[in-house]
């Protein structure tokens, strides 16, 4: 088994709901793209000037020779993956970013947002390696995160050394040109799907594509992995709105920025046989009333307060 690293770039081929294969960019083929009227020197030149720096100033931090930014700024040579990670690191703005808009049309607003970490495209795309691993053939396998996993996975999902010690496996009838990985999800939160059970996702690489109503599994900054049903507000209001199907718990919003990785629902795995569907019906016609009563108490409480 081999691990390996992919630089994501997202897709704008809006035809295709899972643009993985095409929005992948392996170190050789960023290399070799062509900057041709693209952004990158005038982007690194405005924002050199915006934050009142020399010439001198970015060459020392990022360590390298006046002469080469200088090369940069005025278009006479173009950078290697090295440089655009370093301006991209040194500067908080994503490489698709830096490459592809024009940076001095953007409003001041915008700029200040975007020096925050809201990117401009809000896709996701901000510079993000995912680690993976290949059988033999040269195929990708799906990696197994397990529930005692998680935390583990929550902090090392970007580190390869991290992702070719879990458990790997495939699926004949899934796809070979996208991208799958499955994890344990635990609680009640998503029922009738069973504590305990195998989810498997197909990798998202531009937010933008989440569909609302569909069931994802997104990585998030403070909860970790959670499984559940998405609005995607992303373009509108820079959020996705997370619902549970157990209608006991209450949906809530979730920043983009607090988003690593997002993984569309494919199919689940459970050693226990799904409800019912009397029972189903029971169940919720019963946490229905209790839910009415609680606000009938809230109600009266409201009241004795006046």
């Amino acid at each position: 088994m081999f691990t390996m690293c992919r630089l994501l770039l997202p897709s704008h081929n809006k035809d295709s709901l899972s643009p993985f294969p095409k929005g992948i960019s392996t170190i050789k083929q960023l290399n070799n793209q062509q900057f041709n009227n693209m952004y990158f020197n005038s982007n690194i030149k405005f924002l050199r000037k915006h934050r009142h720096h020399t010439q001198d100033d970015i060459a020392f931090a990022l360590g390298m020779k006046r002469s080469t930014l200088s090369g940069y700024e005025n278009g006479v040579s173009e950078p290697n993956l090295e440089a655009l990670i370093a301006f991209s690191k040194y500067f908080g703005i994503a490489i698709d970013t830096l490459v592809k808009v024009d940076l001095t049309g953007i409003s001041p607003s915008q700029l200040l947002q975007l020096e925050r970490g809201y990117d401009v495209h809000l896709k996701g795309s901000n510079l993000r390696v995912l680690a993976t691993t290949v059988n033999n053939d040269n195929d990708e396998n799906i990696e197994l995160v397990t529930e005692k996993a998680k935390a583990g996975y929550a902090t090392g999902f970007a580190d390869p050394e991290y992702i070719k010690v879990l458990p790997t496996f495939t699926m004949p009838f899934l796809s070979r040109d996208r991208k799958y990985r499955t994890f344990q999800i635990s609680g009640d939160s998503m029922l009738p799907i069973p504590d305990g059970s195998y989810v498997t996702g197909e990798y998202v690489l531009d937010w933008t594509y989440i569909r609302s109503g569909q069931p994802y599994i997104v990585l998030t900054q403070d909860d970790g992995i959670v499984f559940k049903i998405v609005e995607n507000k992303i373009e509108q209001e820079g959020k996705l709105k997370m619902s549970s199907l157990n209608p006991l718990y209450q949906p809530y919003d979730l920043a983009a920025a607090d988003i690593k990785e997002v993984w569309k629902f494919v199919h689940y795995i459970s050693a226990e046989m799904p409800e019912q569907r009397e029972n189903r019906f029971r169940e919720e016609e019963l946490i229905q009333t209790v839910q009415e009563l609680k606000k009938k108490v809230e109600e009266i409480q409201l009241q004795l307060n006046l």
